[in-house]
């Protein structure tokens, strides 16, 4: 038997979802759904739902074994009666701050999925936090997983992949470090973006076009053992920065472009996946050195046209 449950969710926020990025902070009732049943604790002010548990707000679903809601009043609200009805408890007087999910968890909208072993979301600070087994977080533009945990901040648009660290792009760009911080494209105070979101798509009779650019990656921060790899060649180093709007990179430290049996060392790399231009630089008088494999072509040779 399918049990259900409706409770209100923080009210700072009170306009709807721009995107359908992944956001539980905002919207109306949060309905929670459970096969196995729903706990309600009022002492602890936790809702406690097992058996392939749900709790949908706003276009996001979370999926889970168990799902924890712990709510609080509503500032300035009366507190509900202890023995008061269930509906009134847990009704317009309480708010959802943080939820919490565990076994198989997996979240999604429309067109983004997270996934792992356990998600918590933090309404209060609009930030999701995935661990366990499986954690990944995909939008249509690419997919970012991790081995330790994956940090989502729906506001600032910002995800922090630790461990393993993997982003992969719609054009087939892999980018690799232990902990990666991912910056995603926002839209909604771009008055062109906004206009286009409410444009009709040609043939479709006014149905509003889905927004440009949201969920998709502007730039990647790279820490420690970090790795770049296109269909061309691969650059590694100890840390760097790219940018997916110009397809450039820069790495630092013990850098290596590979591209075939050909590979050239330095300290610093400015990279054009782009162009197919790699070139190191010269750090403090520190020489750049090469290894080219006899007979490769000069066409394939790491920082052609370029010079160190």
């Amino acid at each position: 038997m399918i049990r259900t449950l409706a409770i209100l969710g923080p009210l700072l926020l009170t306009g709807p979802a721009l995107a359908q990025t992944i956001d539980l902070s905002q919207g109306g009732p949060v309905d929670i759904t459970a096969n196995d049943g729903i706990e309600w604790r009022q002492a602890e002010q936790v809702v406690v739902a097992r058996g392939g548990a749900r709790a949908e707000r706003a276009g996001t679903a979370v999926d889970a074994a168990r799902l924890l809601a712990r709510y609080r009043p509503q500032p300035g609200a009366a507190p509900a009666p202890a023995n008061g009805p269930r509906s009134e408890a847990l009704g317009g007087s309480n708010e959802i701050w943080r939820l919490e999910a565990e076994g198989n968890v997996r979240i999604s909208t429309a067109t983004d999925v997270a996934t792992g072993d356990r998600a918590v979301y933090d309404m209060d600070q609009s930030v999701l936090v995935l661990s366990g087994r499986n954690i990944s977080l995909t939008t249509p533009q690419q997919a970012i997983t991790a081995r330790d945990s994956l940090e989502y901040w729906t506001q600032r648009r910002m995800a922090v992949a630790r461990g393993n660290a993997l982003v992969v792009t719609e054009d087939g760009r892999r980018i690799t470090a232990d902990v990666l911080v991912a910056y995603l494209l926002e839209d909604a105070n771009n008055p062109q973006a906004a206009a286009a979101r409410t444009a009709p798509r040609p043939g479709t009779q006014g149905a509003a076009a889905p927004p440009p650019g949201q969920g998709r990656l502007d730039r990647v921060e790279l820490f420690g053992n970090v790795e770049i790899r296109s269909a061309e060649e691969v650059v590694r180093g100890d840390r760097g920065v790219y940018s997916a709007e110009t397809g450039q990179a820069r790495l630092l430290g013990n850098v290596r472009i590979t591209r075939g049996q050909n590979q050239i060392n330095g300290q610093e790399a400015l990279v054009n996946l782009n162009t197919g231009v790699s070139r190191l630089v010269g750090q403090g008088g520190q020489r750049v050195q090469g290894v080219v494999a006899p007979g490769a072509r000069e066409s394939t040779l790491p920082g052609q046209g370029t010079r160190p």
